[in-house]
């Protein structure tokens, strides 16, 4: 178990740095070239524990893929080692990977359970792939993910013949849970026809609908009450399957479609839910000039930015075209041009969805602006890996910033001056943990992350760039 200690700045940060693939990108390309007639190849795959999770189920499954290090390969369905990497160790970083499709029948039964660890979408995405098929297999996760609820996916795939069981939810009436057991499909029957009207902005539930649409006899249609992220959209268009959106409506039809996809070659954008992390930590940080290299600004996914803009946040995107239909920019933030921010916002409605993941680190920063700031809308961030809402709340308490919960989010007043360092624990949730390291920035003293190793869910690097910005981390 790591433990880290993050230093308060003394000092601007600078730099110009990368930061990892887009994790909700990967899951999808890795997922749809398995399904593809062909071998497709995903650049830029420095991949974290999630995406692995979604690597190493379909190579359960019979898909095999190559990783591309340094000019070599390495084959097989092998972890990258758990040797301090997310806490700035010096593990090679794949360049490539290489997945070589089975077709869209073509998967077989798996002889185990399929470990989906701490990743929500690959067990929610993979249910819909599962459910039409003609095998059984059983999802399985983490202690957390054990946890977290399943009906939203699960419902509407069983009104459309899908035969899903689940474990019931330790606190929740008529809630399930992992793990999840699919019976798979008689032999000559098929999902039928859907249109479903989603309570809530959700891309796993959008995802796993769409792919299973793929299997089905029949149309499937979706809408959502505002757009949520729509990687999987882009990515289905870009692969000639028949689909067509409005709006907040999405529709897959297949008839006359030749059930096959072809194989994609394909460079991953940066993460902006890791490269939030940079940005806030140039922001609290007075004076830094911290540039973000390529990373993916697809409009579903830039609340973060609304709100650093609206904050006043001295914050400059820099198009660099688009790739696969997912467009790039680099990211640089100049916090000598405008020192202060100022929480003028409510975080709410339809900016939530597009923002889901980086509330953590919007609530860090609101931290030091000057005002209030409130969220509401967000009730999801209460079954993540942790309750966002209160681990955020209680974190954002212990460095000494006033803040108090609602229902569905909460209201920051923002500090001036040193924060109080803290010993606190990540709860095995990533974006808590490194939330966490952008407030000991500004903090009295020394401030220790216990249990940080959940950082390399999404951020395997994230010590590293850390230090190559100035900060000054220590790792026990």
């Amino acid at each position: 178990m790591t433990d880290l200690i993050v230093h308060p700045c003394t000092h601007p940060l600078v730099g110009s740095v990368p930061v990892p693939s887009d994790k909700s990108i990967a899951h999808r390309a890795i997922l749809l070239g398995a399904l593809c007639n062909g071998k497709s190849r995903i650049r830029g795959s420095a991949l974290g524990e999630d995406n692995r999770s979604t690597l190493a189920a379909l190579g359960a499954m019979g898909v095999s893929f190559t990783e591309e290090v340094d000019g070599s390969a390495a084959g097989g369905t092998s972890r990258t080692p758990n040797d301090g990497s997310a806490a700035g160790g010096t593990s090679r970083t794949p360049n490539d990977l290489l997945v070589s499709g089975v077709g869209l029948f073509g998967l077989r039964a798996p002889t185990h359970d399929l470990d989906c660890g701490n990743s929500g979408t690959t067990m929610r995405l993979l249910c819909g792939v599962l459910a039409p098929q003609p095998f059984a297999s059983t999802l399985v996760g983490d202690a957390s993910l054990t946890k977290r609820p399943m009906m939203r996916i699960v419902s509407p795939l069983r009104a459309r013949g899908a035969r899903i069981k689940g474990a019931a939810h330790p606190t929740k009436e008529s809630e399930i849970t992992a793990p999840l057991g699919i019976e798979g499909l008689p032999e000559g029957t098929y999902l039928e026809p859907i249109a479903y009207d989603s309570p809530v902005a959700s891309a796993q539930v959008k995802s796993a609908l769409l792919l299973s649409g793929l299997y089905a006899h029949g149309t499937t249609t979706l809408r959502e009450p505002t757009l949520s992220r729509d990687h999987t959209e882009r990515m289905l268009l870009a692969l000639g399957v028949p689909l067509r959106t409005v709006g907040t409506m999405v529709e897959l039809d297949p008839a006359g479609w030749n059930a096959m996809m072809p194989p994609f070659d394909i460079t991953l954008p940066g993460d902006i839910s890791a490269a939030a992390f940079l940005l806030a930590a140039a922001l609290v940080v007075p004076g830094s000039r911290v540039s973000i290299r390529a990373v993916g600004t697809n409009r579903t996914r830039t609340g973060i930015l609304d709100v650093l803009r609206d904050m006043g946040a001295p914050l400059a995107i820099e198009p660099l075209g688009d790739e696969a239909g997912e467009p790039l920019s680099n990211l640089h933030i100049n916090s000598e041009e405008r020192p202060s921010l100022v929480a003028s916002r409510i975080v709410a409605a339809e900016l939530v969805p597009r923002a889901i993941d980086e509330i953590p680190v919007i609530c860090a920063i609101a931290a030091r602006a000057r005002g209030t700031t409130t969220v509401r809308d967000a009730g999801e961030l209460r079954v993540k890996e942790s309750d966002r809402i209160e681990a955020t709340a209680s974190l954002l308490r212990a460095f000494g910033v006033t803040c108090e919960t609602l229902p569905d989010g909460m209201q920051i007043e923002g500090r001036e001056g040193p924060l109080t360092p803290v010993t606190t624990d990540s709860l095995g949730d990533h974006r808590i943990a490194m939330t966490a390291a952008i407030l000991a920035l500004v903090a009295s003293g020394p401030s220790r992350i216990r249990n940080a190793d959940c950082i390399a869910t999404s951020f395997p690097r994230f010590v590293g760039t850390m230090r190559a910005l100035g900060v000054r981390i220590d790792v026990e």
